[in-house]
């Protein structure tokens, strides 16, 4: 655990300008719209170490497969999200003197984002040729305008004479990748303006051997200020103005920098240009005030729904604060073409890319916290790119698709075999979002029209993965990787052949409810049919029956098994310390595999189930992953764990906020964020939904709180659940009477 930032309900503060850990508090202030986002990286040139990022949804590169040895069906290319233009360049220059807090003293630092409007500020005291100047930065993206990025400075003279205060505000396309595998630029500047009224630059990315479509971004920048224009500014490949003024003793000057960003997946090449010139024109009619205003009236819709209140405890109300402010400054479900990354705006790691994160972890929450359309464009994002998931699995020599585990337009973008070749277990849980989303909703349209579609290449794809062992008589699945990341190339992962069967089963079930028409569209035949219950009837599922556990893998009990308190506090987390060699013969799991397959079907398995598997897996959980504290959250509350599960909420909570797995510095865990939600909501406070859509609720107030209370949408209704030490309230705020169930007591909400 490292914490740099101060605990605080509503911010991520910190007074120390902490050099030695400025990417960890670069990733903590990031902040987006959806749209674009960026670190919290400084608008003035840094000289020490930072990583600089600033991304555009949806604008992506086909970086280079770099491999040793070629293995067929790997991908052309690794997608990966690209360092966007950066438009926030903005440097400030005291007596002719740069400010660079790389090396500069300052007194009276302050960083702080704002979490309930999405505001970053920064605050100090520089000193230059003697003379004292306090600066202040702040810089939102609109929620409201989503093309807009306005920063607002105010400089104040401290000093008893005068200073001369120099402003450069840019716009550069000279960025880099940090984790590329070459070291091109991505962009190729196509037109530009350094004229005073009329500043803005476009780029293009450069061409591609993959036939991927290339990206145009335009960039507008539009200035608010009392100071003088000293000269436009223009290079190869940047442009911008400078200003100046000087500045009399304790007086202070406020400049503001509004950037309005367009791309190509919006407008046409041509049209970029004009667009962002109406844009900045409808920008240009209100103030920095009515703007941030918007801003934070917008913010303040969001969390009446959203908010979760703690009380008692600052530091998980803090946790689940951060974690709702980047997941929906990330996604808020307006455009059906974009995903959620696993770091989202806030970093270069994972490609920026879609995963399996979204349906299994991010689905559930957007259900209670959106509007339905939310999680139904998700759905849509997945249907869309059916097409590519079959060019999948014919890569593979498989019928059928094979949804990636990382993409940006349907194809496989990940080049590690083990991922690409074995992580198959994807498969299964885009099709569980489809029951997930169909369970929760009780709207069945999408399943018996798209969602059959995408269910059934699914179910053909597991069809031709699975053989027939004679010798056992049973239907397997060899050579995959679960969940577990620390296992590869394994066979009969459990969870894996669990998904399998239990697509297959949902298919079928599903089909009866089908038109005969579209019936007739899926081509299936009553052979194909047959083959599915056969597999469906005699799927392999590995257990022990000793020690009554459902088994992760084959051959996972001739380990050395030892829990992980035996290894030493100075080699955690492992990854970072053993080779991977040593790691695959352990006997540790990165994250829930068997218990992941538990969580999804919770109410399919006996308390004596849960437990035995609880109780045997945990212990040899190292939780590596960000996905994992989640799952182990709520089965520990489900099992009555109360300590486990509280441990697990502040892990998951709290996982990016205190850096736990020593790996934050290169951006956030977005996908996993949902988990201090998840934690809350079916951990402590017991929601489940049956099949048949009964909604029921096992709350519990952990020891350290006062109370907790949330907001769900569920099938057209608005309530609101609040849980204290003596007491449960549940109230229906909108929406028809709903009969619900509250320890297993039916009550009728009004």
């Amino acid at each position: 655990m490292e914490r740099i930032f101060e605990v605080d309900p509503w911010q991520i503060v910190t007074h120390q300008l902490d050099r030695k850990h400025k990417r960890l508090q670069e990733s903590m202030t990031s902040i987006g719209n959806g749209y674009m986002g960026m670190r919290g990286v400084f608008e003035e040139d840094y000289s020490g170490d930072s990583l600089p990022g600033i991304y555009l949804g949806g604008v992506w590169y086909p970086d280079k497969t770099v491999v040793g040895w070629w293995k067929n069906g790997y991908p052309d290319y690794f997608g990966k999200v690209i360092n966007a233009i950066n438009f926030i360049k903005t440097n400030l220059k005291i007596d002719g003197q740069a400010v660079d807090l790389g090396k500069d003293e300052v007194t009276a630092f302050k960083l702080a984002l704002d979490m309930h409007n999405g505001v970053l500020t920064r605050q100090f005291i520089v000193t230059k040729n003697n003379k004292q100047v306090q600066v202040t930065i702040e810089r939102f993206v609109s929620i409201v305008q989503k093309e807009l990025c306005a920063l607002r400075y105010t400089v104040e003279n401290l000093a008893s004479e005068a200073v001369e205060i120099e402003i450069s505000s840019m716009i550069d396309a000279d960025v880099q990748n940090e984790d590329a595998n070459y070291g091109e630029q991505f962009w190729q500047v196509i037109e530009q303006s350094d004229a005073a009224d009329d500043t803005y630059l476009v780029g293009k990315t450069m061409p591609n051997d993959f036939g991927v479509p290339r990206f145009s971004v335009g960039v507008q920048i539009d200035h608010q200020t009392t100071m003088m224009a000293d000269t436009g500014l223009q290079e190869a490949h940047q442009v911008g103005q400078r200003f100046k003024q000087q500045l009399a003793p304790k007086t202070q000057l406020n400049f503001e920098k509004r950037a309005v960003v367009v791309t190509s997946r919006d407008y046409s090449e041509l049209d970029l240009v004009p667009n962002m010139q109406r844009i900045k024109q409808v920008v240009a009619q209100q103030s920095y005030q009515q703007l941030l205003a918007a801003q934070t009236n917008q913010w303040a819709k969001r969390w009446q729904m959203a908010d979760v209140v703690i009380a008692g405890d600052d530091s998980a109300q803090q946790g689940i604060r951060f974690n709702l402010f980047q997941l929906f400054s990330t996604f808020y479900g307006e455009d059906e073409r974009l995903n959620i990354g696993p770091k989202g705006f806030t970093g270069e790691k994972y490609g920026g890319a879609t995963y399996w994160d979204t349906e299994g972890f991010a689905m559930p929450l957007y259900l209670s916290l959106a509007d339905p359309k939310v999680s139904l464009n998700l759905l849509k994002y997945r249907h869309n790119q059916l097409s590519g998931a079959e060019h999948n699995a014919r890569q593979q020599g498989l019928k059928g698709a094979l949804y990636p585990m990382v993409t940006f337009d349907g194809i496989e973008n990940h080049n590690e075999w083990e991922i690409t070749f074995e992580e198959i277990h994807r498969n299964g849980t885009i099709a569980y979002a489809i029951y997930n989303y169909t369970r929760y909703t009780g709207d069945e349209t999408y399943l018996l029209n798209e969602g059959i579609e995408v269910l059934t290449e699914i179910a053909r794809f597991w069809a031709d993965r699975v053989h027939f062992s004679q010798r056992a008589q049973r239907y397997m699945i060899h050579g995959v990787t679960g969940p577990n990341e620390y296992e590869n190339n394994i066979n009969n992962n459990w969870y894996t052949n669990l998904l399998a069967q239990w697509t297959l089963s949902y298919t079928i079930e599903t089909l009866k409810k089908v038109s005969d028409n579209k019936k007739a569209d899926l081509r299936l035949s009553d052979a194909e049919l047959s083959q599915w219950q056969a597999i469906i009837e005699k799927m392999y599922l590995p257990q022990d029956e000793q020690l009554g556990i459902f088994l992760q893998q084959d051959g996972f009990l001739d380990k050395d098994i030892q829990p992980v308190s035996a290894i030493p506090a100075d080699q955690r987390p492992i990854n970072q310390h053993w080779s991977w060699d040593k790691i695959l013969r352990s006997p540790y799991i990165k994250q829930a595999d068997v218990l992941q397959g538990i969580w999804y079907f919770m109410d399919r398995f006996s308390a004596a189930e849960k437990k035995r598997n609880f109780d045997f897996y945990e212990p040899l959980t190292v939780h590596e992953s960000s996905l994992s504290a989640a799952v182990h959250a709520i089965l520990a509350a489900d099992l009555h764990y109360e300590d486990k599960a509280v441990e697990m909420y502040a892990r998951t909570a709290r996982l990016d906020l205190d850096n736990y797995n020593n790996d934050t510095d290169d951006g956030l865990h977005i996908t996993s964020m949902t988990g201090s939600w998840l934690a809350i909501v079916q951990g402590f406070a017991g929601m489940r939904i049956s099949d048949e859509g009964q909604l029921s609720f096992k709350p519990f107030l952990p020891k350290k709180w006062t109370a907790y209370e949330f907001h769900i949408n569920f099938r057209g209704r608005l309530l609101k659940i609040s849980v204290t030490a003596d007491r449960t309230d549940i109230k229906l705020l909108k929406g028809d009477r709903l009969a619900i169930q509250v320890n297993d007591a039916s009550m009728m909400l009004e």
